[in-house]
């Protein structure tokens, strides 16, 4: 499900042409786009030439300047060159005839540059070269003009390819803000942005995601969907794609929620402009099933699978999407409790993997999570033993989906108490998450549950470092206000309990309070229990006045849920007055009229609104 984004770069739309001939020209082409919302792998075609590309950081010698015309003819070779080889042959002739600031010189490296990186090449410091080199006579005067733009977007996307991110994002934002400059100003009418704005943020995008910042990669997918809607004709199919790849992306970062009516938009485009039996629309609706799953909503899911699989047998497709399709109605079949059927349906797909596919694991994953269910535990390890055992020769070619089900099957054997086993298959995962950037937001998840499972077998004090890198890495990627930070918080209070540390305890469970609040609202079950730990833990310090404060909460917060939580409130109530008794009799006379006087005087004092 994890296609490319649909890219949109048409030429700039002028009103009228430059005065200055050939090379300004340039500036009407399209600047190379990277291929997707989020980076992944693609076969590109190499460039046969690549090893004559000279060295563009230093100007190739000229024995003489030739006469104006001479260089016309040049500029006008240069720019009708379509090859690598035709492409760099003219560079090299027209370097020789240019002083080394002209503006033209510095366009055609930007042309050379875009090329290379267009066709895929490898040689990233080539393009990264040829970039830097026409930003530098570009950018001379430090002027806002669509070429320098182009210039950092090509800079942005090697440093990228480079693996520098933060190189690559300085770039990027220059070119953004130098973006919103020209739109604002509307610079003379004379070129659309919008193409090279989507270009900047899809970069963005793909660089964020990078550094594990995927949250804020996806206000800049927002942005590019935006872009697209004002670029392209209403409903058109590209733009149904546009929906659907964002719809991906929410889905991915477990937004279910903005990820419906995303999907359920490239759906209606798709079934109107190509009917409602088109590969796209089974596309869409395969994606819809992921999403109902996520929202729970799993005989809306299974309805949308079904589809899905009835067009692509309609229309002969099969390999992975059908196999996948099918793999995703028996994880639905085991959510609904339909265990037989969903394993009876993996036995059909079984037959059709081959016998070291990453397909196949994953086919043994799903069996073996509807054998747990079933509590047979044996069959399932079984199963889990056959995925591992592909899967282990898989973890150089694919590591991100190798780390992926190793942290599923970790969760298996974890719900059947085989705790040492699932804890070494998230640090085999953690091993490989670690050495791959754009996998960041999964490493904190491993290290949050490597922290958890180590808790949860008595091994506090080696759980803590686990969960304080976890908080880390996640911070970085979700926010600091992510529920998910919260949860880590949380359990690093535990943690600190157990440790007889209830003072760096109360703070964890301060930290986690405020998220909660935040991203679930204080009536949340989970936030309440961080409550009752904030009263625990204030509790176990002697702050009878902090902790009656938190469990007056918690018992208000009960209350408020009404007879489903009866149980909850009564427990909640019997701890506040047995904490009442505690805090009361701990208070002496002299401590009693003290707090008695203080409230005397606060009730005395007007309010600011009385006072004005």
């Amino acid at each position: 499900m994890r296609r490319a984004a649909a890219l949109v770069f048409s030429a700039f739309a002028t009103k009228r042409r430059p005065s200055s001939r050939n090379l300004s020209r340039l500036l009407h082409g399209s600047p190379s786009l990277p291929h997707s919302p989020r980076p992944i792998s693609s076969q590109r075609c190499p460039s046969r030439a690549l090893q004559t590309v000279p060295d563009a950081a230093v100007p190739l010698p000229s024995h003489r300047r030739r006469r104006p015309n001479d260089v016309a003819d040049l500029e006008e070779t240069f720019e009708a060159a379509s090859t690598t080889d035709d492409i760099l042959s003219g560079f090299r002739a027209l370097e020789a005839s240019l002083d080394p600031g002209d503006k033209r010189l510095g366009l055609a490296c930007l042309k050379v540059g875009q090329h290379l990186d267009s066709i895929g090449s490898e040689d990233h410091e080539k393009v990264l070269t040829f970039g830097l080199r026409a930003l530098r006579i570009l950018d001379v005067d430090g002027g806002s003009s669509i070429s320098v733009v182009m210039a950092l977007h090509l800079v942005g996307s090697a440093s990228y390819n480079l693996k520098r991110f933060n190189d690559s994002l300085g770039f990027l934002n220059r070119g953004n803000r130098i973006l919103n400059t020209l739109e604002s100003e509307g610079i003379d009418g004379e070129f659309d942005v919008r193409p090279v704005s989507h270009a900047v943020q899809l970069q963005l995008a793909n660089t964020k995601t990078a550094m594990g910042r995927r949250e804020e990669a996806l206000v800049n997918l927002r942005r590019c969907l935006d872009l697209k809607v004002s670029i392209l004709e209403p409903d058109s199919r590209e733009l149904g794609t546009a929906h659907r790849d964002l719809a991906e992306a929410y889905a991915a970062v477990l937004n279910f929620k903005e990820a419906l009516p995303l999907c359920l938009k490239a759906l209606d485009i798709h079934k109107e402009q190509l009917g409602q039996n088109s590969v796209e629309v089974a596309h869409d609706r395969r994606l819809l099933g992921v999403i109902y799953t996520g929202l729970e909503e799993h005989d809306k899911a299974l309805e949308q699978n079904q589809l899905s699989q009835k067009i692509l047998k309609s229309w002969g497709v099969g390999g992975s999407d059908l196999l996948n399709a099918k793999i995703d109605a028996a994880n639905i079949h085991i959510a609904l409790g339909k265990y037989d059927e969903a394993i009876n349906a993996l036995k059909g797909v079984v037959e059709q993997t081959d016998s070291e596919s990453e397909m196949r694991a994953l086919v043994f994953v799903s069996m073996a999570k509807a054998l747990c269910n079933q509590n047979k535990f044996p069959d399932a390890k079984r199963c889990l033993e056959i995925s591992c055992g592909i899967l282990e020769k898989k973890e150089s070619v694919s590591p991100e989906k190798v780390a992926e089900a190793y942290m599923e099957i970790s969760s298996l054997y974890e719900s059947m108490n085989d705790f040492e086993t699932a804890i070494c298959l998230l640090k085999r995962s953690l091993a490989m998450v670690e050495k791959i950037p754009q996998e960041q937001h999964v490493e904190g998840n491993v290290l949050a549950k490597i922290g958890w499972l180590l808790l949860l077998t008595g091994k506090v004090a080696q759980g803590i470092p686990y969960l304080e890198s976890a908080v880390e890495r996640m911070k970085e990627s979700f926010g600091p206000k992510h529920f998910g930070v919260g949860y880590i918080y949380n359990n690093l209070g535990a943690a600190y309990m157990e440790m007889d540390r209830p003072q760096s305890a109360a703070q964890m469970f301060a930290l986690a309070k405020d998220i909660m609040d935040v991203s679930l609202g204080p009536h949340h079950a989970d936030s309440i229990e961080t409550y009752q730990s904030l009263a625990n833990a204030y509790k176990t310090m002697g702050s009878y006045t902090l902790a009656l404060e938190f469990q007056q909460r918690v018992v208000d917060a009960w209350r408020s849920h009404g007879s489903n939580a009866k149980d909850e409130l009564e427990e909640a109530a019997k701890h506040l007055e047995e904490l009442k008794k505690k805090a009361f009799g701990s208070l002496t006379e002299e401590v009693i009229q003290e707090a008695l006087s203080l409230a005397s005087r606060n009730d005395s004092v007007p309010s600011k609104d009385v006072q004005h």
